[in-house]
């Protein structure tokens, strides 16, 4: 009995350690190539077989949640303190930054943000309209506190993250987007509104993903 569950033991522990390979591997290799690069190439760099990675992750999608959980968790509760926040404008600057933050961080944190994965499609798509209606809410609370200028629009996100995905391939993305953000915050005052804006783009968060990759918009959505 005692050498079966010496076994099992080993077993348990081996498994384990596989788990970890694999997400520390996915996690490299999402962060230089994206999160499209070959299953066959992550399982590789784990040092274990295709089977195995397959067995612990049935799925690119699952993994990729894996992955990602933390800062996906970390942005709902960044919203959900900024919402909280009695200061308007702080818990507005602070999602900004949040967000901005953790898709500099991680190559493949976009897709992971957006991406409606399809075997969780419906429950993603809603914590996705639950984020922008977030947002949106967000934006009235701070421009009826005369912080945020009239003209700025929930659909601007968008256009901050496009432009703060671009950083990706600049040798350090952190410290680049921390200035960006830093400009676009300074002019997102209401204080800085001296001209008005050209309409806003209305393009949702979406669009952020590559055009073979868009996920449908969720009913409701900015888009």
């Amino acid at each position: 009995m005692r050498e079966i569950d010496a076994k099992s033991s080993r077993l348990r522990a081996d498994a384990e350690r596989n788990r970890q390979r694999i997400i520390e591997a996915a996690r490299e290799a999402f962060t230089w190539h994206g999160v499209e690069v070959p299953m066959a190439t992550i399982a590789r760099k784990a040092g274990v077989g295709v089977a195995t990675l397959y067995r612990r992750f049935p799925t690119r999608d699952e993994l990729i949640r894996e992955i990602f959980a933390d800062q996906l968790q970390a942005c709902s509760a960044a919203l959900d303190e900024a919402l909280g926040d009695p200061d308007p404008w702080r818990g507005f600057c602070h999602v900004i930054e949040k967000v901005c933050a953790l898709q500099a961080a991680e190559r493949g944190f976009t897709e992971a943000f957006l991406n409606a994965f399809p075997d969780a499609a419906a429950d993603h798509s809603r914590r996705r309209l639950e984020g922008e209606r977030g947002f949106a809410a967000l934006v009235r609370r701070a421009q009826r506190a005369g912080a945020l200028r009239t003209d700025f629009h929930p659909s601007d996100l968008t256009v901050v993250l496009l432009a703060n995905n671009a950083l990706s391939a600049t040798p350090d993305p952190a410290a680049a987007s921390r200035r960006l953000v830093s400009y676009l915050l300074d002019s997102f005052r209401a204080d800085a509104a001296h001209t008005p804006l050209p309409p806003p783009t209305g393009i949702g968060l979406g669009h952020l993903l590559p055009a073979g990759h868009r996920a449908r918009p969720a009913q409701g959505s900015i888009e």
